[in-house]
This record gives structure tokens, C-alpha cells and sequence, in this order.
């Protein structure tokens, strides 16, 4: 994930972080962040977010569902004066994307 910033705080790149990782896909027990699923967050001067996200497949269930909360959830960030969060399927995610993290809690490592 690349986060691009006009002099952000960094705890506020924190902050978009830790709410990212309370949003899960609903078929695999680990959260979006791990999963290797957000691939940039923009934050602008007046701190507007932009989140460019991908989804394991684009037949995932939780397609309809899943950007809405994840933009609900980072307009909830302190400082953060809007959300907007765009499905994007290039590059293909693919499992090579995910963290150590994610890879141990699925038990591929």
C-alpha cells in the first residue's frame, strides 16, 4: 500500500491505517489492510481521503457492501473532512499480495 500525502500528520496516516484493519472481507477471516487489498490512500490539503481498494475477485459478495464501509469508516478518522473510496482491479490481487501477517493467520506460511 502507498500512502501520498501533502504534509500529513502521520498520525493521522495511523489513524486511516488502524480503521482499515477493522474492515474485513466477509469470506476471509483477515482484515482488508492484511489482505493486501488497498493499494493507495490520498490525502489532500484539505484532508480529503481517496482510497484506491481492490477486491479478491470481481465476483466478491461483499462488492457492494464493502467500499461503503470501508469510505464510512475513514470519513469516522479524526481530521479526515471526507471519504471517497474507488474498486480498482488493476493490478489483479493476487495472494502474493498479502502481509506476513495475513499469510500466517491463513496458514500459508
Amino acid at each position: 500500500m502507498e500512502f501520498i500525502n501533502n504534509g500529513t500528520i502521520p498520525e493521522m496516516e495511523q489513524r486511516i491505517v488502524s480503521v482499515l484493519k477493522t474492515c474485513y472481507d466477509p469470506e476471509i477471516p483477515v482484515d482488508i489492510y492484511e489482505l493486501g487489498l488497498i493499494y493507495t490512500v490520498t490525502v489532500d490539503e484539505q484532508n480529503h481521503v481517496h482510497v484506491d481498494m481492490t477486491l479478491t475477485s470481481p465476483n466478491c459478495p461483499a462488492a457492494g457492501s464493502l467500499p461503503g464501509d470501508v469510505e464510512e469508516r475513514i470519513k469516522s478518522v479524526k481530521d479526515v473532512a471526507d471519504a471517497l473510496v474507488d474498486v480498482v482491479f488493476e493490478p489483479t490481487w493476487e495472494k502474493s499480495m498479502m502481509s506476513e501477517v495475513a499469510m500466517l493467520e491463513l496458514g500459508f506460511m
